[in-house]
């Protein structure tokens, strides 16, 4: 609990100070009268003044603000701001003075620099760590039914058997067996040197048939142990009692070999209950977990409607591989692209209504995943805080007035009409998007608690 909780303050803090932040710099560097810069809402804890500005620490740890001249006491946010009694206003400072132009780099910088942090995690991860890779070379299963022609003596694999070597090269992960796989294309052979086998495992392909060797890698399937990683709380497999960290070793009494062993007893048990065998250490316990169906919104893997699904992940085994400045930037700027086209597709299937309304958590759901990673590992964490920037950009720019997005639409406007928005019909406007933030607030805040703390 005490790490749950630790680890969220950390996510949390830095995300909104970084936020902030890139409100506060853009505002000083365009001329803009900052009169507050506040982490949380309310009364201040803490408060000191340093030149023009205030900075504040404050009670209501559920966000922060940065208090500008002309945008003093708009509406109920601006209540909930507090006031600025005794501060002097430069009129000719003030936000709505500003070109249009400016004022949307001010309120969008905020959004920029969590993206900015979200890219230098991930590329400094990638510099400095380096690649992940999965750390196994052994096999769980061949999909017989995948593999081209030429390719029919690796159906001879078995359960476990170590790939040591492919064309006489070396392999220490299982991302260097794909790499082979599909990339030696000067040579039709591809010849599988096996632990344990007096005699190489030899493909005979076509020559530069790159189909057919893709085709070979998805006929291999990894061999990864039943450990779980992140579990998603208030998901069946939390509501069980399982978590990270936890290996599973029997299920219904029966051995389970591996992950995927695992996931295909799950993917056919929707709504029946499975008495799962788990390792906690030195001790083993029995947990009972019934997988629930997956919905349409589940199937972008390729599994089908109806499959079980008790939503935890595997706790894989990683081996880092060194790579260079240039890489780690292409890396960097590709996960953090991943990450906000995920978060987006997220959010549009939520507003189609094809995801439910309970997925939504609150500060209960990210003190439990920021736990959850923290123990898993810093880099995962780093990992985390990465992906959960990237979501809180997003949602900053959706067009609710109160957030970001709903600024930058007024200026839109203005653009549009030529002149701005009538400050009354501007604060009615903020006071409708105050509330839609508190009913979100207090969806996400029931979801917690009927999901996530009521006991099972």
């Amino acid at each position: 609990m005490f790490l749950s909780i630790a680890a969220f303050i950390v996510v949390i803090g830095v995300l909104i100070f970084v936020h902030e932040l890139g409100h506060f710099i853009a505002a000083k560097a365009l001329g803009v009268q900052v009169l507050r810069f506040s982490i949380g809402f309310g009364k201040g804890i803490v408060s000191w003044n340093w030149g023009e500005t205030e900075y504040r620490l404050a009670w209501v740890p559920l966000g922060g603000y940065v208090k500008m001249a002309g945008l003093e006491d708009e509406g109920l946010a601006g209540d909930l701001e507090g006031g600025t009694e005794g501060a002097k206003i430069d009129p000719e400072r003030a936000f709505d003075r500003k070109p249009i132009w400016a004022r949307i780099i001010v309120l969008s910088a905020g959004v920029v620099m969590n993206v900015i942090l979200a890219f230098f995690i991930y590329t400094g991860v990638a510099a400095t760590v380096g690649v992940p890779e999965l750390a196994t070379t052994q096999v769980d299963s061949v999909d017989v039914a995948a593999l081209p022609a030429g390719g029919e003596p690796l159906g001879t694999l078995q359960f476990g058997d170590r790939i040591v070597r492919i064309n006489g090269d070396t392999v220490r992960s299982w991302n260097e067996v794909l790499r082979h796989i599909v990339l030696d294309t000067l040579s039709p052979e591809l010849r599988f040197e096996i632990a344990g086998r007096p005699e190489p495992v030899v493909l005979r392909l076509r020559e530069r048939d790159a189909a057919a060797r893709r085709s070979v890698a998805r006929s291999l399937i990894a061999y990864v142990p039943a450990r779980l990683g992140l579990v998603n709380p208030g998901q069946p497999a939390w509501r069980a009692g399982l978590r990270g960290g936890e290996l599973i070793v029997r299920a219904d009494g029966d051995t389970v070999r591996s992950w995927n062993h695992l996931t295909r007893i799950i993917r056919r048990s929707a709504d029946r209950p499975i008495r799962l065998d788990v390792r906690r250490g030195d001790s083993t316990a029995s947990l009972t977990v019934t997988p629930k169906p997956r919905t349409a919104a589940d199937t972008a893997g390729g599994a089908h409607v109806g499959e079980g699904l008790m939503d935890a992940g595997v706790a894989e085994e990683r081996v880092y591989v060194p790579t260079g400045l240039g890489n780690a930037v292409v890396i960097g700027a590709d996960r953090t692209v991943t990450a906000a086209t995920l978060i987006v597709r997220f959010v549009g299937r939520l507003f189609a209504g094809r995801e439910p309304l309970r997925q939504l958590g609150g500060p209960v759901l990210i003190a439990q995943i920021s736990g959850q990673v923290l123990r898993l590992g810093i880099v995962q964490f780093l990992e985390f805080m990465a992906l959960f920037s990237v979501q809180l950009a997003v949602l900053n720019l959706l067009p609710i007035p109160v957030l970001d997005g709903g600024h930058i639409v007024f200026l839109l406007a203005e653009w549009v009409r030529g002149r701005p928005i009538p400050v009354s019909v501007r604060v009615k406007l903020l006071n409708v998007g105050f509330w839609i933030l508190i009913a979100i607030m207090v969806l996400v805040v029931s979801n917690d608690f009927i999901f996530r703390i009521l006991p099972r």
